[in-house]
C-alpha cells in the first residue's frame, strides 16, 4: 500500500493517539491536531484527513468547503466511537469520503484504508469539479439558474415557461444569458456543469396538474427541497436499522 499521511484531528487525545500508533505501524505518517481551527490555521496539501464526529456536522462540511477554495482536494474520513447512522448519512452529504468506528481495528482498517487511498485521485477531481462547477453556476441569476435546473431535468423551452409563469421568448433569452456566463458551446455543456455542482433535480410536474398544484409543487421544489432530502434520509437509515 502508498505510503500516506493521516491527519488526525479531534476527539480525545488518547484516541487520537491510538490512531496515530495504528498508522505508523501500517508504516503510514501521522500528523495529530487537537481542533478542527488547529488544521485550518496550517492546511496540509497531501494525504487524507480522519476527522472525529462531535456533533458539529456543519463544521466538517465547512471544512471540506474551505480547503475547496483553496484548490485542496484531500479527502476527509469521519470517526466515531458512537456510529449512528443518521451521523453517517450527514457526513457523506456534507462530503466525507467514508465514516469510521473508533477504536480502529487494524485488519479492517487496512481494508478501507486501501479503498480510501485508491480512491483519493478520483475524489480530488469531483471534488474539483464540483467547487468550480458550483462557482460558476453561482454567477448566474435566480432566474437564469432556475432555468438550467428545469433544462437538467429535461423540461422543453414551453414547459419551463409554464412553470415559472413567463413567456418561451423569455425562457430564451434568460437560456442565452445563462448559456454566455457559463461559456457552455453547447446545452450539454451547462447540463454536465450542473451535474457536476451535484444539485438535486426538482420534481417534474403531472401534466394534468392545475395551477395551484404547480404552484404549491414549485414552492416546494425551490424553497423546502431540503426537507424532502432530509425525509428520505431518515426513511433510508430506518429500513438499515430493520
Amino acid at each position: 500500500m502508498k505510503r500516506t499521511t493521516l491527519h488526525i484531528v479531534g476527539g480525545d487525545s488518547r484516541s487520537r493517539a491510538e490512531q496515530a500508533r495504528i498508522a505508523f505501524a501500517l508504516g503510514h505518517h501521522a500528523e495529530v491536531y487537537s481542533e478542527f481551527e488547529e488544521l485550518l490555521d496550517r492546511p496540509p496539501s497531501e494525504g487524507i484527513i480522519i476527522a472525529a464526529d462531535n456533533d458539529e456536522v456543519a463544521m466538517i462540511g465547512s471544512l471540506i468547503r474551505k480547503f475547496g477554495e483553496h484548490g485542496i482536494w484531500l479527502p476527509v474520513v469521519v470517526a466515531s466511537d458512537e456510529p449512528r447512522i443518521d451521523r453517517a448519512v450527514a457526513a457523506i452529504k456534507a462530503g466525507a469520503i467514508d465514516y469510521l468506528t473508533l477504536p480502529l481495528e487494524m485488519g479492517s482498517f487496512v481494508r478501507r484504508l486501501a479503498g480510501i487511498i485508491a480512491e483519493s485521485r478520483e475524489y480530488a477531481e469531483r471534488r474539483r469539479r464540483e467547487v468550480n462547477a458550483r462557482h460558476s453556476i453561482g454567477m448566474l441569476s435566480r432566474r437564469e439558474r432556475e432555468v438550467l435546473e428545469l433544462l437538467s431535468a429535461g423540461r422543453s423551452n414551453r414547459e419551463i415557461g409554464s412553470w415559472l409563469d413567463i413567456s418561451p421568448r423569455t425562457v430564451e433569452i434568460h437560456r442565452g444569458n445563462m448559456m454566455t456566463k457559463l461559456a457552455a458551446g453547447h446545452i450539454a455543456d451547462a447540463i454536465r456543469l450542473w451535474l457536476d455542482a451535484q444539485f438535486e433535480l426538482p420534481t417534474v410536474l403531472p401534466a394534468n396538474a392545475n395551477d395551484d398544484v404547480k404552484l404549491d409543487q414549485a414552492v416546494v421544489a425551490g424553497r423546502i427541497r431540503s426537507k424532502r432530502t432530509t425525509a428520505r434520509t431518515l426513511r433510508e437509515a430506518r429500513r438499515q436499522r430493520q
